[in-house]
């Protein structure tokens, strides 16, 4: 079996040299994907409970179509995210096209006029910034004097103008407390910044394009009580993205008002076409569902148009396809730091969320592993990606991603914003084995451009 597993290794044009490098340290990894399997078997019976508890049945997959009425398969759907995510509540739409859509839809059905957003983990994801209205040329900063430990980046930085429609233009403002330098919270900057206007508290679990840790629920759950203690009265919203099904708690577990996530990472499995959640409190999740559709209406409308069953079956499999991500970042960061690269989380840390970290140091590093995991695609493995202006970054941002579902993050991809230090974040990988491989012609095409070693 192995002669054969070489020859068709050899047929995606791997070097031996590069498949005899990984396997090695494939085989150090063996009780470390134990580990992964055993939370993803816990978490597969998590999931199973709440459809048997809900009676999913044939009938929750019928299409619904116009106002969507009465749709009993998507309220049953919702009934099932908010017993996974032990919660009251639950809104779980295609409707929700993305993860910064199922944030935005949050925030602005939580916020009104006066109010004030703080984030207590650092700037939040490119693409978020336009939701508050951060607008980098004009924010004002006032020093928050955070104390011992602090850092210079610890300041609050109020929205001052933004895009059309963004919260600042409906004068809600914003302020941020950065981590401290060795990535830990901030406390007495998050004191200092909070103040009576503070209503909601953001918190991105993973690390986006910033080189900090991805948050554990255990950190996120000291975050909150910590915040509670200070406002028992101010929402924490966690935003979830990559994270779900990591560990065997939720933010939700540790104390989070509201959880939000996309249907095209994690949760969905591979199988949601589109979609987004946000589980939580019964009333903030209700404003949420207002703010989609209409005052007045809220979650009784929404059609399914016949998506309900790669919902459910999405979510049903999602334990299993999260946990061949993990291992494919156990094992991609295994690699690159045994060829000298720095990476985040490095090859021995507990892992969080599904992203892996690689930073290589130059553009035409990042731009051959892309190359790499654009090759090992199952669609549109022929394309050769190339950075481009993509709406919502700074600058130029390759991304590699052969997927069944457009923009798909569980499934293998990685991206990175072109400027230093040319780091690429990996992720996804249906199944193991395709994350694997994956990894490997990456390390090909780096190999091939002369890039690195094998030692």
């Amino acid at each position: 079996m192995d002669d054969l597993l070489t020859q068709i290794y050899k047929d995606f044009h791997i070097d031996n040299a590069i498949i005899n490098y990984c396997n090695d340290i494939e085989n150090s990894l063996k009780k470390r994907f134990e580990g992964i399997d055993k939370i993803a078997e816990y978490n597969q019976l998590k999931v199973l409970k709440a459809m048997q508890d809900n009676r999913v049945s044939d009938i929750h997959f019928a299409a619904t179509t116009g106002y969507g009425y009465n749709d009993i398969g998507r309220e049953t759907l919702e009934k099932v995210y908010a017993d996974v995510f032990h919660t009251q509540s639950a809104l779980v739409r295609p409707q929700l096209i993305s993860g910064t859509h199922a944030l935005s839809t949050a925030l602005s059905g939580n916020l009104r006029p006066g109010d004030e957003i703080l984030s207590p983990v650092g700037k939040p994801y490119d693409t978020l910034e336009g939701v508050i209205g951060i607008n980098e040329a004009e924010k004002k900063e006032v020093s928050l004097n955070a104390g011992t430990g602090g850092t210079a980046d610890s300041s609050r930085k109020i929205a001052s103008g933004g895009l059309t429609g963004s919260l600042a233009e409906y004068g809600i403002t914003y302020s941020q407390v950065d981590l401290l330098t060795d990535g830990t919270f901030n406390y007495k900057g998050i004191r200092r910044a909070m103040n009576e206007r503070t209503r909601l508290v953001t918190i991105q679990r993973s690390k986006g394009y910033a080189a900090r840790p991805t948050l554990s629920v255990k950190r996120i759950g000291e975050l909150i009580r910590f915040i509670k203690e200070i406002n028992p009265k101010v929402i924490c919203m966690v935003d979830n993205c990559y994270g779900e099904f990591v560990e065997i708690a939720e933010p939700t577990d540790v104390g989070a008002d509201l959880c939000v996530g996309s249907l095209i990472k994690n949760p969905g499995g591979g199988l949601a076409p589109i979609g987004g959640y946000i589980v939580g409190k019964e009333e903030y999740v209700e404003n949420a569902a207002y703010r989609l559709t209409a005052p007045g209406l809220g979650r009784e409308v929404g059609a399914t148009l016949g998506v309900n069953s790669r919902l459910f079956q999405g979510l049903f499999l999602a334990p299993t396809v999260v946990s061949g991500a993990l291992k494919g970042a156990v094992y991609a960061a295994n690699i690159y730091e045994k060829l000298g690269f720095p990476v985040i989380p490095n090859a021995s840390e507990s892992r969080y969320d599904i992203i892996q970290a690689v930073t290589l140091g130059t553009p035409e590093g990042v731009i051959a592993f892309c190359k790499g995991i654009q090759a090992a695609a199952p669609v549109d493995s022929f394309v050769i990606p190339e950075p481009w202006a993509m709406p919502g970054y700074h600058c130029d941002v390759i991304m590699a991603a052969g997927t069944f579902v457009q923009g798909a993050s569980i499934e293998l991809s990685a991206d990175a914003p072109l400027k230093p230090p040319y780091a690429v974040y990996f992720q996804g990988g249906l199944t193991w084995y395709h994350a694997k491989i994956g990894i490997l012609m990456s390390v090909q095409k780096l190999y091939e451009a002369n890039l690195i070693l094998l030692k």
